[in-house]
């Protein structure tokens, strides 16, 4: 077996998107191994198909927008919703934002003084 990339397609509710999949291939044959690392490649490929298809934020659009409002990842967890970590997953791609996050995003891009709203609501830690 020999480490390479192959172009490799996903499909999601009629939505198409080619990428190359890391790993090891066989030259002999069809058969290839993936590490952990290799399949965040592919599940960061299809989050991305998904939040497109979804009408969902894409990471960098949710770091643009956490940035446009001032906030770290982590306080944007807490005031936006989704917890301390949360936004780190969801601008790696490792997580998609739910609907209701996406929307809030949303708004807030538009209206960045909508952020004094959520800052005056007690928060749970």
């Amino acid at each position: 077996m020999r480490r390479g990339a192959r172009p490799m397609v996903l499909e999601y509710k009629g939505a198409r998107t080619a990428f190359d999949m890391p790993g090891w291939y066989c030259d002999e044959c069809d058969e290839s191994i993936h590490t952990g690392e290799d399949m965040k490649v592919s599940d960061r490929a299809l989050n991305r198909l998904k939040a497109t298809t979804e009408g969902l934020p894409l990471p960098e659009d949710i770091k643009r927008i956490r940035t446009k409002l001032g906030l770290t990842q982590e306080a944007a967890g807490e005031l936006i919703g989704g917890g301390p970590r949360a936004f780190q997953k969801y601008e790696a791609g490792d997580l998609l934002p739910s609907r209701a996050i996406g929307s809030a995003l949303a708004l807030l891009d538009r209206d960045p003084a909508g952020l004094s709203v959520l800052r005056v609501r007690p928060h749970v830690a």
